[in-house]
């Protein structure tokens, strides 16, 4: 891995919420995270047939438009009942315009009167530096939880309302950020890639 340049380094998503949460798991080091919205480089289609092609496919994209090192993820709510729906179609399972709320509603649709409630959200994680390609890191991680019958919490984004973690007996959307990225799928990945980093002396903590 080359040093990152200008101690910046772009996350592939344009969606808030996932960039908050990153953020915030970087903010102690000295690095800073920015979106592919604030270089002007728009998103592509997602056309892979697992998350981390999905995930291959947007570090890609931004790497033939920048030189700065890319994290690029692709995640999902993954429901056992329904043969693992709706997985890789977690951001448009109701549709290509559909929002939180529709995929939500559709999801709790299709649980009703579903006992086996389990499920779990998959985070590919891929770290990309566009002047070494040859060496990519790439993380896998679960979180696992039940679906709830009703939304409860307003914190988060997606399918937060319903993920109900029994040992902390909270939705995610019950969760503070710095909560949510103690646990959740992505939170442990974003860990895994700071140990790397830091490993190899790619990131420091800020000088206090």
């Amino acid at each position: 891995m080359s040093s990152i340049n200008e101690n910046k380094i772009v996350v592939a998503t344009s969606n808030k919420g996932k960039l908050k949460e990153i953020r915030k798991d970087f903010d102690p080091f000295n690095c800073r995270m920015i979106s592919q919205e604030d270089l002007k480089i728009d998103s592509i289609p997602e056309t892979g047939d697992s998350f981390m092609s999905n995930a291959l496919q947007k570090a890609v994209h931004l790497a033939s438009y920048t030189n700065y090192p890319i994290v690029a993820d692709d995640s999902g709510l993954v429901v056992d009942v329904l043969n693992g729906e709706p997985g890789i179609y977690s951001a448009r399972y109701a549709g290509d315009e559909s929002d939180d709320d529709d995929n939500i509603d559709l999801l709790l649709h299709r649980m009703m009167h579903k006992k086996n409630r389990k499920a779990y959200f998959h985070c590919s994680l891929i770290y990309l530096d566009p002047i070494d390609t040859s060496n990519p890191v790439l993380i896998e991680t679960k979180w696992h939880g039940i679906i709830c019958s009703e939304k409860s919490g307003d914190k988060g984004f997606g399918y937060d309302p319903i993920f109900f973690i029994p040992e902390l007996g909270k939705t995610s959307a019950e969760l503070s950020v710095y909560e949510k990225n103690k646990y959740s799928h992505r939170g442990q990945a974003i860990k895994l890639l700071i140990g790397r980093l830091t490993e190899n002396n790619l990131i420091s903590l800020k000088e206090s």
